[in-house]
């Protein structure tokens, strides 16, 4: 997950590939609930480990519940042991629950029913989320809850509930505010059902019924038969007690699939170059953990993907989606079906040939931000046309390629807004696109960017790379790893290529001398190196930082550095860490060598004198004992070999920025370079 203030995506061209998608949020607070207040133990497969699964895992413990293992990992079940409808009278307790609204509803609910003293609490945004109508339908049944701030809104207090009026009237709840409201109700009225029946009727039109629909299909399979009567009443039969199903699993999140829908539609144009009898194969964008027998009403995004002119072909657990006719269509459609998914289409219609209204909408304006005002404002930034109303938005898309525009797109601290616009960075103007705080994303789909780098495509010159080169000891190494980690980018460590090389050779037993010349050189290229911006050296699995700092690697190093076929290898290693969303290099002739097209150069130094008290006080703070005049006489003969070797001699790229850091602290440097990259950006300093 990327946790960068911002993360630049640069002019994307096409998409091509496979996607697993995450568990549904929607399915997994429900389930998780479900499983809490069943009698027994619920194994949980394919979990959606994300913000709000968290909050709802934290409360759940909080109230009683036996969760293992203790924390989510992906490809392990989970096993909930519930609480069999029942939590002792004295039960307190202050449960936090961020922006969760499929935790806080539903929780709100259930403790409203189960009786204790419970404070419900969240951030600042959960505070400007409507709750008034369900905390009006749970005081008609007798439940104790008062407002602690503002009314109508949490955070709220629950007290002892008492059912000695409770009736047979049927409870009232609004439908036209959020479908939660309902669904809190039927998950938490079955505890009310011992002797008789539980009566939940609509107040005015029921918005968003696919999501009454995926709480309908979970209550049945924990032993709840409420009969739906036109989606106007819903009758929970006398006698309805949850029972665990035992083992359960969460299927793969229908609004995240939209993303990747959208995707096929807009950016598999193009044709693989492979061919199948003498066919070009069209690209395309595979899906899996969702499809055709989905229980979530935003599978229907689909339908509305083919109106704009998508291909899609589906079986039980997987889409594969490509691009049918460009531009898409525009489309007028009520999507009271596909509330979250909707938004996507919002983005599509930026690539349709005409204007694309969205009705019945309401219900974005009580979500994690108020979606409808967010979409207009973002989508006006890269050059559209919007006009809002109350429960619509209507899109003009940019009026030709002249008209898009670079834009930084603020993200309100909503994921669905963040991976909306992720997709405009396959303008047809080659345009970057700035996604603000993208770790928003963690609520759904902590990995969505790295999914959407995985199957999209670029020319490598239109991926971003920043060049740090400089003398031995210049510090070029820890400023690289610290405007990596700062952008989000991609690190390159390419001085201890040849280390690693080195120490791979001579772990395979090889001689390292003309002999092995072409197999080291083939082992060279294929291996699986990365660094991460703690400065650590991965070879695959195994952390190498210390391995490859030894003087037997340092020597090792220096016998495959004079192998050609190895320095050729080498050279094809160091281009293929070009790869999304960017590159940091340090190195000797990053910029004058391997990435001579790089926007940004930076040729860092200091005096020798300076590099060589760096460099002991390095040593001295490990333990090592050093002499400051041995260290200045090395690297004063180290800048001579470079500058003077046949070969990359070490000087600064013509078009690179020298920056002399003798009396700049590390964080001055950074920031520096920083502030230089931030000025070659069409968006300007975030």
């Amino acid at each position: 997950m990327f946790t960068t203030e911002f993360l630049d995506l640069p002019a994307l061209d096409s998409a091509h590939g496979t996607v697993s998608l995450p568990g549904s949020k929607s399915i997994s607070n429900r389930v998780l609930l479900l499983a809490a207040l069943s009698q027994g133990t619920t194994t949980i497969h394919d979990l959606l480990d994300s913000d709000d699964t968290q909050v709802m895992l934290a409360a759940l413990k909080q109230l009683g519940c036996k969760i293992t293992p203790d924390s989510v990992t992906p490809g392990q079940a989970i096993a909930v042991t519930g609480i069999g409808g029942q939590l002792p009278t004295d039960t307190k307790a202050t449960l936090f629950l961020g922006n969760a609204g499929t935790a806080m509803r539903p929780l709100t609910a259930a403790l409203s029913v189960l009786g204790g003293n419970f404070e419900m609490t969240g951030v600042p945004r959960m505070y400007e989320r409507p709750i008034g109508d369900l905390v009006d339908a749970l005081r008609q049944l007798g439940c104790k809850i008062d407002y602690l701030k503002d009314q109508g809104f949490p955070p709220l207090k629950i007290d002892q509930p008492d059912f000695s009026q409770l009736g047979s009237e049927s409870i009232k709840v609004r439908g036209d505010v959020s479908s939660q409201f309902l669904t809190s109700l039927l998950m938490a009225l079955p505890l009310l059902a011992k002797d008789r029946d539980i009566t939940i009727e609509v107040v005015g039109e029921l918005i968003s019924k696919p999501y009454i629909h995926i709480t309908l299909e979970l209550l049945a399979r924990f032993g709840i038969a409420v009969k739906n009567e036109s989606w106007q009443r819903f009758v929970i039969p006398a006698g309805s007690r949850y029972r665990s199903p035992g083992d359960i699993h969460v299927e793969a999140d229908a609004s995240s699939a939209s993303y990747f829908i959208a995707l096929g539609a807009i950016a598999t144009g193009k044709t693989d170059e492979a061919e199948v009898d003498n066919v070009a194969k069209p690209k395309s964008i595979r899906i899996l953990g969702v499809g055709q027998d989905s229980i979530q009403g935003d599978i229907r995004f689909i339908e509305a993907a083919q109106a704009m002119g998508a291909q899609v072909e589906s079986g039980p657990n997987w889409l594969q989606v490509s691009c049918g006719s460009w531009p898409l269509k525009a489309i007028d459609l009520d999507c009271n079906h596909i509330p979250d998914a909707a938004m996507t289409l919002g983005v599509m219609a930026l690539y349709a040939d005409g204007v694309t209204t969205l009705r019945n909408i309401a219900s974005w304006r009580v979500k994690e931000t108020d979606r409808i005002a967010a979409m207009a404002i973002e989508l006006r930034k890269l050059g559209a046309t919007v006009a809002e109303g109350a429960d619509y938005i209507r899109i003009t898309p940019p009026a030709g390629k002249a008209a898009w525009k670079a834009a930084s797109i603020h993200t309100y601290d909503d994921h669905r807004v963040a991976m909306c616009f992720s997709l405009a960075a396959f303008n047809p103007a080659k345009l970057p696109v700035r996604i603000e705080d993208p770790k928003c994303v963690a609520k759904t789909f902590p990995d969505y960017f790295e999914a959407l780098f995985s199957v999209s495509e670029t020319e490598r010159k239109s991926i971003p790379v920043i060049c740090i080169d400089g003398p031995t000891a210049s510090g070029k190494g820890t400023i690289a790893a610290e405007v990596a980690k700062a952008l989000g980018y991609k690190l390159l460590d390419s001085g201890a290529l040849y280390r690693i090389t080195g120490l791979a050779a001579s772990r395979a037993g090889l001689a390292l001398d003309e002999s092995n010349e072409e197999i080291i050189a083939e082992m060279a290229l294929e291996m699986p190196v990365r660094f991460d911006a703690q400065q650590r050296v991965w070879l695959g699995d195994e952390d190498i930082s210390l391995a490859i700092r030894s003087e037997e690697a340092g020597m090792n190093a220096s016998r495959v550095s004079t192998l050609p076929a190895v320095r050729s290898a080498l050279v094809d290693l160091q281009l293929s860490f070009q790869a999304l969303p960017g590159l940091v290099a340090d190195g000797r002739d990053m910029g004058t060598v391997i990435f001579p097209h790089a926007p940004l150069k930076v040729y860092l130094w200091a005096s020798a004198q300076c590099r060589a008290e760096r460099r002991y006080k390095q040593l001295i703070s490990k333990g090592i004992s050093a002499n400051i005049s041995t260290l200045l006489a090395d690297l004063e003969a180290r800048d001579a070999r470079d500058m003077n070797r046949a070969t990359a001699p070490l000087k600064p790229a013509e078009d690179s920025l020298q920056l002399d850091s003798s009396e700049m602290t590390i964080e001055q440097v950074v920031d520096q370079v920083l502030t230089w990259w931030q000025e070659r950006q069409p968006f300007g300093r975030s």
